[in-house]
């Protein structure tokens, strides 16, 4: 963990929790027990923190100082609200283009995707709360400080943000191998988001159920898939094109 964006210590968490300071994740030793640690745990439920239970030799790893059994790691940045970030770009008179992430695990694959989408015009990119990866040295590093000027949301579950973009009216495309369409024919010329799916899993299912369109990309070789940040380029692109 980089220094600068890594607490540790208890009361330290609770503090940086209560002073509204945004926490990626909470890391726990396991078999903790106390009076102080259980506040720590009922604070990272009521806030809907992402929070995982480890060894001590994980938490050793993560930090050189007395952590007490927690160690957290703040964001970099200050994440939009969702209905203030999608009311100013249909406001602004722009063709809306979102980008949803539905629990992008790798830190330097979300890193990639941020800097693609600061260069093709993306108006913000929605992530999940829990489940996907962190904003931390890496994702600053790989996308070439791109995390400074993208807006990025957090909701709940990422069906929230299908069901908002279309109540904006905007059009939710779905990259999913699954799909019968290639991108090429699906328009992205109207309001759009698009919805790249996890390293391993892929778009969950039941989010599949509710987008509008599905897309997927041609491939041509034996290895039935690309990597998510170099898809969502493509797709990206893709949407530059048909907008130009």
């Amino acid at each position: 963990m980089d220094n600068e964006t890594t607490i540790f210590g208890i009361r330290a968490i609770i503090e940086a929790i209560k002073s509204g300071k945004t926490i990626d994740k909470v890391f726990l030793q396991k078999g903790i027990k106390g009076e102080l640690f259980q506040e720590l745990e009922g604070l990272l439920r009521a806030e809907g923190i992402n929070s995982s239970y480890v060894p001590i030799e994980k938490l050793n790893r993560l930090t050189r100082g007395n952590h007490q059994g927690a160690v957290a790691q703040i964001s970099p940045i200050e994440f939009h609200n969702i209905d203030d970030l999608v009311m100013q770009v249909i406001e602004s008179g722009k063709t809306p283009l979102f980008l949803l992430l539905d629990q992008l695990s790798d830190v330097r694959n979300f890193g990639a995707i941020v800097r693609t989408a600061e260069c093709t015009g993306v108006n913000g990119i929605i992530i999940q709360k829990k489940g996907g990866a962190p904003i931390n040295g890496d994702t600053i590093k790989t996308s070439a400080g791109a995390i400074f000027k993208m807006p990025i949301c957090k909701v709940d579950h990422i069906k929230d943000a299908v069901f908002h973009m279309q109540s904006s009216g905007i059009k939710v495309i779905a990259a999913t191998e699954k799909a019968k369409d290639f991108l090429f024919d699906v328009s992205f010329k109207e309001p759009c988001a698009i919805i790249m799916g996890s390293e391993g899993r892929g778009i969950n299912p039941s989010v599949l159920k509710v987008v509008d369109d599905h897309a997927k990309l041609p491939i041509l070789g034996e290895i039935e898939s690309l990597n998510v940040s170099v898809a969502c380029g493509a797709f990206l692109y893709e949407a530059l094109r048909q907008r130009r």
